[in-house]
């Protein structure tokens, strides 16, 4: 065999491991997945890489989190939690392409933004434009179970690829009971009855509108909202989210 024949030999046995590897690694993600079907996730991927960044900045890790069945997380939060994040949670397949396209749009605008001020002589440097993200409940919770935070085209074919799954293997109503169980209120604050006993001191349960509410508002940027939980923005916030939460259909 020719060295030429030989390279590409090495070439395609090359490519053929890497795909194999990515196949793999889909069926690994595919299995945990199903897997919950029966079996409550005991940690997600997110949740690792904060007690890492815990234990690194403070040398101890400051930990709130307790599972409750859906049986015990109260419709008031669901809907409250629906309406904030994901109005069209029950019907659609995971993925909204319409709001992908317009967080996208605005994000590109943005950063247009920014560029032009940077390049304007005698103006102070611009902050980083505004990510706006268009992610429906089960991507941001395929994201928090398996992926890291950044922000690159493969890692979002990802996201889309455990999104899918998501859906197909499990249901509505017990991607949205992973959801509220796992997702940060807080730094070292995760799931819903660690954050109705934080912010509320009752279980997760017993919350009300108003208070489930609050706690919906929280979800996008939970380290900066437990700064001020009764803020005037978190209180008109949830006003808005209460007028909404009767529309809501829960899977």
């Amino acid at each position: 065999m020719s060295a030429r024949g030989a390279w590409r030999t090495q070439l395609w046995r090359a490519l053929a491991l890497l795909v194999m590897c990515a196949v793999s690694l889909q069926l690994y993600f595919v299995l945990r997945i199903a897997l919950m079907v029966v079996i409550d996730p005991q940690s997600t991927t997110f949740q690792r890489s904060e007690a890492w960044r815990l234990l690194h900045e403070r040398g101890r890790i400051t930990w709130s989190q307790q599972w409750v069945d859906d049986a015990r997380l109260s419709h008031q939060l669901k809907r409250a939690v629906i309406a904030s994040e994901d109005a069209s949670f029950s019907e659609h397949s995971g993925v909204e392409w319409d709001a992908i396209e317009k967080a996208w749009d605005k994000n590109q605008r943005n950063q247009t933004r920014a560029e032009r001020r940077a390049s304007a002589p005698g103006k102070p440097p611009a902050r980083p434009p505004k990510v706006v993200g268009g992610s429906t409940i089960s991507q941001q919770l395929a994201k928090n179970l398996f992926l890291s935070g950044e922000r690159t085209l493969p890692r979002k074919a990802q996201e889309l690829l455990l999104t899918m799954a998501l859906e197909v293997l499990l249901s509505k109503q017990r991607i949205l009971e992973i959801y509220l169980n796992s997702v940060e209120w807080g730094e070292g604050l995760f799931g819903a009855q660690a954050a109705a006993r934080h912010y509320f001191r009752t279980d997760a349960q017993r919350l009300d509108a108003y208070s489930a509410a609050r706690l919906a508002v929280m979800l996008p940027a939970p380290k900066r909202f437990e700064k001020n939980p009764g803020s005037p923005y978190v209180l008109g916030r949830a006003a808005t989210i209460v007028a909404r939460m009767p529309a809501v259909e829960l899977p």
